[in-house]
C-alpha cells in the first residue's frame, strides 16, 4: 500500500479527503474531534516534508445545498489547533475564490475547502465534478477511511486525474486498511468476533463473511432475542425481527456446520419499560415475562463472554450488548470492553469498529488499551464483506 512516505512533497500541493464529519453542538463546536485528531499526523508530514495541503470533506447530509448548520467553517479553530497550522477557508469548494487561493498556497499553509456535499454531484460520483477538484492539487491523498465504502466524487472517481505516482494513501487509510487485514487474513486463532446492535438484518453478511474465519462469534444487544425466539425461547416484548426468524435459524446452522462457536446470551437484565428508571430484573433470555424487554446481557452471559475473550488472540468488536447509553443497561457493554482491554493487554490484538462500539470504548476511557479504534463504521462493515473497497481500489488501481 502505497502511503505519503513513499511521495515528495516539496513544493506540491496534495489534495487530502478526509472525514471531518464530525457533531457540532447549537453553538457550532465540535463536541468529539476523533476524526480531525486521527488526520492531523498526515497533514503535518505534509506539511514538514515542503508540501501545501488543500483539504476537503463533507459535513452531516445536507439536502438543499449550502446550509449554514452543515458549513465547514465551523471547525477551522478546531483543525488550526490540532495540526498547528493556520488555516484559511474557501467558502465554495470549486468556486473561482477556492481555486485562487489553492493555486496561490506556498509550502506549509492549509486551505481547507467548504462542504463537498453542497453540490449534489460529490455523492452522485460526477465525473466532471471530480475533475474540476482534482484542479486543487498536484497530489491526491486518500485519508478518509470512514467514506471509502462511498463511490462518491471525492473517494472513488477523483483519483483518475491524477498519475499513478501522484496518488496514496494517508496514516488514517493505511493504519485502517492493515488493522482490517491483519484480523481478516492473518488472525492468530482463537479469533473471536464480538458482534452486537439492534437488528440480525443489518449484520446478516458481516457474521456469514466471520463464520469463515472466526473461530468464536458472541451476539450481543437486540438482535440477540432473534436468535432466542428462532430457538424457541419467549422473549416478552423484547426487540425482534419476526421475518428474520428463519435466517437466524439458518446462521446457526450454518455455525454448527463450520464448527463456529455461536454463542447467544443466556440471561438478561429486563426492564417494564425503554427507560433508566424503569422496573428491572435479571431474567434466563429464554423465559422472559410478557410486558418486559430485554436491554442488556447479564452476568452468566457476561461471564462466559469475558473468559472466551480473555483466552482469544485476536478480537474484532463491531457492537454494543445493551442499551449502553442508560447508566442502567450499560454494564454488559462495559465488561466486554474491559474484558477486551484485559485480552489486549494479554498479547492480543483487538480491533473495535462500529460507531457505538468506539463510543462505548471511549466512554470509558480504553481507547489506549486496545490495538486499534476504527474511524469508520460502515467502511469496516464493508470491507470484511466485500475484501475491498471503492476509495480503496480508486487509488490501487
Amino acid at each position: 500500500m502505497k502511503t505519503i512516505d513513499s511521495l515528495n512533497f516539496q513544493n506540491k500541493r496534495a489534495l487530502i479527503r478526509v472525514d471531518f464529519n464530525v457533531p457540532l453542538n447549537d453553538a457550532f463546536e465540535v463536541t468529539d474531534d476523533t476524526r480531525i485528531r486521527a488526520a492531523a499526523p498526515t497533514i503535518k508530514q505534509i506539511l514538514e516534508k515542503g508540501g501545501s495541503v488543500i483539504l476537503m470533506s463533507h459535513l452531516g447530509r445536507p439536502k438543499e445545498g449550502p446550509t449554514n448548520k452543515y458549513s465547514l467553517k465551523h471547525i477551522v479553530s478546531t483543525v488550526s489547533k490540532l495540526t498547528g497550522a493556520e488555516v484559511m477557508f474557501a467558502d465554495d469548494c470549486i468556486g473561482a475564490d477556492a481555486f485562487a487561493k489553492s493555486a496561490a498556497l506556498k509550502p506549509g499553509q492549509v486551505l481547507l475547502l467548504e462542504n463537498l456535499r453542497f453540490y449534489k454531484e460529490e455523492e452522485k460520483g460526477d465525473v466532471a465534478f471530480a475533475e474540476k477538484l482534482s484542479k486543487h492539487g498536484d497530489i491526491y491523498v486518500n485519508d478518509a477511511f470512514g467514506t471509502a465504502h462511498r463511490a462518491h466524487a471525492s473517494t472513488a472517481v477523483i483519483a483518475q486525474f491524477f498519475a499513478t505516482n501522484a496518488k496514496c494513501f494517508g496514516y488514517v487509510m493505511a493504519g485502517e486498511v492493515a488493522s482490517i487485514d491483519k484480523v481478516i487474513n492473518g488472525a492468530e486463532a482463537p479469533f473471536t468476533a464480538i458482534v452486537g446492535g439492534a437488528k440480525v438484518s443489518d449484520k446478516i453478511l458481516i457474521i456469514e463473511q466471520l463464520m469463515g474465519k472466526a473461530n468464536n462469534i458472541l451476539i450481543g444487544g437486540g438482535m440477540a432475542f432473534t436468535f432466542v425466539k428462532a430457538m424457541g425461547g419467549t422473549i416478552g416484548k423484547s426487540l425482534c425481527e419476526d421475518d428474520k426468524l428463519e435466517l437466524a435459524k439458518e446462521l446457526l446452522e450454518k455455525a454448527k456446520a463450520k464448527g463456529v462457536s455461536l454463542y447467544i446470551p443466556t440471561d438478561a437484565v429486563i426492564a417494564d419499560n425503554f427507560a433508566n428508571d424503569a422496573n428491572i430484573k435479571e431474567s434466563d433470555i429464554n423465559t422472559i415475562p410478557d410486558g418486559w424487554m430485554g436491554l442488556d446481557i447479564s452476568n452468566g452471559t457476561i461471564k462466559t463472554y469475558s473468559e472466551v475473550i480473555k483466552n482469544s488472540k485476536t478480537i474484532l468488536w463491531n457492537g454494543p450488548m445493551g442499551v449502553f447509553e442508560m447508566s442502567s443497561f450499560e454494564n454488559g457493554t462495559k465488561q466486554v470492553a474491559l474484558a477486551i482491554a484485559e485480552a489486549t493487554k494479554l498479547g492480543a490484538f483487538s480491533l473495535i469498529g462500529g460507531g457505538d462500539s468506539v463510543a462505548a470504548i471511549n466512554k470509558y476511557n480504553l481507547a489506549s488499551q486496545v490495538s486499534y479504534v476504527s474511524t469508520g463504521g460502515g467502511a469496516l462493515l464493508e470491507y470484511i464483506e466485500q475484501g475491498s473497497l471503492p476509495g480503496v481500489r480508486a487509488v490501487e488501481g
